[in-house]
């Protein structure tokens, strides 16, 4: 029995219309593109859209200035950036005792670490977006000298400083406030990174990031923002539909080396990325977003140079998400919309914030 030849004739390929695979090469991974999916039908799960309007201070929350949280403690009454050691951190200062043993499938080592909360603003209403450049200045600030201070501690090899917004990405108090967790280990996404930016640097001379965005700059398809200091941009390989990266021009390997023009730069483009998320759906738009730079384990790292990942789970509309199920969870990364889509509807999004646009 013959088979019937069901091979259809080659056309030109078209990346924005045909399925292809893109390298990450800070993960040494590749992703999936299915352009062609973009205008599927929807009938799966939609997110509830709940837009409130969050008071200047509330009596109920555990981070507002003055308020006593659940272990007792209470907060002073701040002004601006407040940190204090998370109540129920995933890490301990504690050091024990352990007979290290390597026994293939059942290896395990204790992990010592502290975890701590950087509130943004003693207004329990804003979120970046809406705070002013300076205040969220004040909140690298905090950044750089947090990471300072926990780098110092002989026993901490590695400092993760992020923030999820929103319910849908699991944060559990609307108040603005991010997280810092630093700890012995250097986390394994990381080191993946680390391993391959030393690896271009090694064979190259260069920064792995710093000759992407030169090349980024030239090809002008994929940035959002830029300044003097800093660009955004979907990256090329980006996975999460509205996926964003800053990065700075000059190859900084950490927060430590910002100038004060930088850390204002720095400030700014953030706060002009996250109103265009926000302006996206015209509502508080969720993300998980999170900086990498350099160990703090003592060694010299030339390869490392500092970015911000911006990861928002949010698809269609605000009531539709990007769920990693199935092929991504089995197989590897899946995108539908390209970089270079989702690219230029963040573009083209106004930099003011859609609370204080003129409605016409």
């Amino acid at each position: 029995m013959e088979l019937m030849n069901t091979k259809k004739m080659n056309s030109s390929f078209d990346q924005k219309k045909h399925p292809h695979r893109r390298y990450n090469p800070l993960l040494d991974e590749w992703i999936l593109v299915s352009p062609q999916r973009a205008n599927r039908p929807w009938q799966g799960q939609t997110e509830k859209r709940a837009e409130e309007r969050l008071p200047a201070h509330d009596e109920n929350c555990y981070l507002c200035s003055g308020n006593t949280r659940v272990n007792g403690d209470k907060n002073p009454d701040y002004k601006g950036v407040f940190v204090f050691e998370n109540d129920f951190g995933s890490l301990m200062k504690d050091e024990v005792e352990f007979a290290e043993e390597t026994s293939g499938f059942f290896s395990l080592q204790p992990e010592r670490g502290i975890n701590r909360v950087i509130c943004f603003s003693e207004n329990h209403s804003l979120t970046l977006p809406e705070m002013e450049v300076d205040d969220i200045k004040k909140v690298v600030d905090v950044w750089q000298n947090q990471y300072r201070e926990l780098g110092n501690l002989d026993y901490i090899n590695h400092v993760q400083i992020f923030e999820n917004k929103g319910q849908i990405m699991g944060c559990s108090n609307p108040h603005p406030h991010g997280q810092i967790w630093a700890q012995s280990s250097i986390p394994s996404i990381v080191l993946k990174t680390q391993d391959n930016l030393k690896r271009y640097f090694d064979k190259s001379g260069n920064s792995l990031l710093e000759d992407y965005v030169k090349k980024e700059l030239e090809a002008d398809e994929r940035i959002i923002l830029e300044n003097e200091d800093f660009i955004a941009i979907v990256p090329f390989w980006a996975v999460w539909p509205y996926e964003t990266m800053i990065v700075s021009k000059r190859k900084i390997e950490n927060v430590l080396d910002f100038y004060d023009r930088e850390k204002l730069s720095l400030a700014s483009i953030l706060k002009d990325l996250t109103t265009k998320y926000d302006n996206l759906f015209e509502m508080s738009f969720p993300y998980s977003a999170g900086i990498h730079q350099s160990p703090t384990d003592g060694n010299s790292h030339t390869e490392w140079h500092f970015h911000m990942h911006f990861y928002p789970p949010l698809l269609r509309s605000a009531e539709v998400k990007k769920f990693m199920v199935g092929y991504e969870m089995l197989a590897e990364p899946q995108r539908d919309i390209t970089p270079e889509q989702s690219a230029e509807i963040l573009k083209n999004l106004s930099n003011i914030h859609y609370k204080k646009q003129i409605k016409r």
